[in-house]
């Protein structure tokens, strides 16, 4: 509920805090004191449409902040989660006014849209007035009022549930179908296709591996001739191993003849043919690596060229072949076995359609059933509202080809304001006094249900008094036995039926040259109470017949 109200500099309010409670709480004051500067205000703390006009006379900026507390389990605080916003405590929402238009919002002092400021605020506050139509206008929202009067929430959610199963089977099905028209479009090219790719059978990794192999073939022969040369140097006619191995024997032979003069040239040239010796094995065996079967190559790189141009034919890289190929085949495969997955995937669009079908129909009953109830319920309440030869129904009509989340049903609320009249929908028969008591007798009909915690009444008893009067107090004390209620009113009767009672007055007449006009708000006690109850009873002049009217009506009240 609101706990606080908090005004700086808005309209006629230079500063004001407002402490509130529970149950029914009136505003009463003199016509021109400032009843609607104080709703403007709590609306602009709901993300109503800011205007610089609403800022003070000679002030840069005005601020209103308002103070809710709420369970932790109420739907406003999910709201912040969502965005990402503290919730823990009392909600407090501030917005401040610039005089020249500009505007800014927060809620626990972290800055958030006008709009979600205005998503949030319609959670906690509904304010109603004699003309607005808000809450009876929105056959959407009449819908909500009668799921949330029967109890058909898990109702409302298992039909919503099944409505995405369904959508969700439908859509399958649609693109499923889809799949097999493209397909028989393609079935040759996709046939032929495959056939081609599972012909070539390429291997993941494969074309890497074939093009190293080819580098190194070609590479090879490029030097296999210089190896030839080499090895025909060291073996053939021309070798200097024969001639190198004759000199060794001979220098051996003279060694002998003069004793350390030949040794360490005998032995350089032993070490030199062993040099020449190891050189000629290993260029055989480089010439022996070297060696490749042309053909081979020739495999090489026919097989290759053969990958490379299917890649390009299907316009992907050599590499993703065989992942198309692997796709092909599954898309001939669904292609084949397409009209029997089209058969499981309609008979499932179909189970679900009558599964959604058979509880929206069920949903339907229950609420023709709560709409007997709350129809029943608010014509109760009509006579002792001074709308006695009124007619009030909530209207289910269904329509399968309505059907979403909700159900089949749409709902409206309607009257007939006199016998003979044509019953239609409540905004459009209902006149602005009416529409407020009707409003009033949906509300207590529906006691909590629907109804955000705090309910706002602007002036619903006027062109009303006496025991008419008396009936709105009643009721709106009624009410306020489940959800905060504030109402501004005229009415004494209902004045004096609330729990807390706040006096708004005007200061000043802004006729001197510093007098300057102000609004004021207080909580008054009995004494005061009885006063203000024996004005709104008498008039500008109150008299004592005022004062004891005025205490017979609280002591009613006890």
């Amino acid at each position: 509920m609101l706990v606080q109200l908090s005004i700086r500099d808005i309209v006629l309010i230079e500063r004001l805090e407002l402490d509130l409670g529970g149950g029914l709480s009136v505003l009463t004051g003199e016509t021109g004191a400032g009843k609607s500067i104080l709703l403007d205000s709590l609306s602009l703390a709901l993300g109503a449409r800011g205007d610089g006009a609403l800022v003070r006379h000679g002030q840069e900026s005005g601020q209103v902040i308002a103070v809710f507390d709420v369970g932790m389990d109420h739907p406003v605080r999910l709201l912040l989660r969502d965005n990402d916003l503290d919730d823990e405590g009392d909600l407090i929402f501030r917005r401040m006014q610039s005089a020249d238009g500009r505007t800014r919002a927060f809620i626990n002092d972290q800055s958030v849209s006008v709009q979600l400021m205005r998503q949030a605020g319609r959670l906690l506050v509904e304010i109603h007035g004699q003309h607005d139509e808000r809450a009876l206008i929105d056959t959407d929202g009449h819908r909500r009022l009668l799921d949330a009067f029967g109890g058909l929430s898990g109702d409302v959610e298992a039909v919503a549930g099944l409505h995405r199963v369904w959508r969700d089977a439908e859509r399958r099905l649609k693109k499923h179908r889809a799949q097999i028209e493209e397909a028989e479009r393609e079935a040759d090219f996709l046939r032929a296709s495959v056939e081609e790719l599972q012909a070539l059978s390429p291997v993941d990794g494969e074309e890497d591996e074939l093009a190293e192999r080819r580098a190194t073939m070609m590479k090879s022969e490029r030097i296999a001739g210089d190896i030839s040369e080499a090895l025909e140097f060291l073996n053939g006619n021309a070798s200097p191993v024969p001639m190198i191995a004759s000199l060794v024997r001979r220098l051996e032979r003279k060694s002998h003849e003069a004793p350390g003069l030949l040794e360490s040239t005998v032995n350089l040239l032993d070490s030199a043919l062993e040099q020449l010796s190891n050189a000629q094995m290993e260029v055989e065996a480089a010439l022996e690596r070297a060696a490749f079967d042309p053909q081979e190559l020739e495999r090489v790189e026919e097989r290759l060229f053969a990958l490379r141009g299917a890649a390009r034919k299907y316009n992907v890289p050599v590499t993703e072949l065989p992942a198309l190929a692997e796709r092909m085949v599954g898309d001939l495969e669904e292609l084949d076995a397409g009209e029997a997955r089209l058969q499981a995937l309609t008979a499932e669009a179909e189970a679900a359609e009558r599964a959604f079908f058979e509880k929206a129909k069920a949903l339907s009953a229950s609420r023709n059933m709560a709409a007997e109830q709350l129809s029943a319920a608010v014509m109760a309440e009509l006579p002792a509202l001074k709308l006695e030869r009124a007619r009030f129904a909530a209207v289910v009509t269904s329509d399968d080809g309505g059907a979403g989340p909700e159900g089949i049903d749409t709902v409206s609320f309607e009257v007939q304001t006199n016998p003979g009249t044509r019953p239609g929908p409540i905004m459009k028969v209902a006149s602005g006094g009416e529409l407020s008591r009707f409003l009033l007798a949906l509300k207590v009909a529906l006691a909590d249900k629907g109804s955000a915690p705090t309910l706002v009444f602007d002036e619903i008893d006027t062109g009303v008094g006496g025991a008419v009067a008396d009936a709105i107090g009643q009721r709106l004390r009624r009410l306020a036995e489940n959800v905060q209620v504030l109402s501004v009113t005229h009415a004494p009767q209902v004045a004096a039926r609330a729990k807390g009672h706040y006096l708004i007055s005007k200061s000043g007449n802004g006729k001197g040259k510093d007098d300057t006009v102000a609004t004021r708000v207080a909580v008054i006690g009995p004494e005061e109470r009885q006063e203000e109850i024996a004005r709104m009873l008498a008039g500008a002049k109150v008299t004592a017949e005022a004062r004891a009217a005025a205490a017979k009506l609280l002591s009613g009240d006890s």
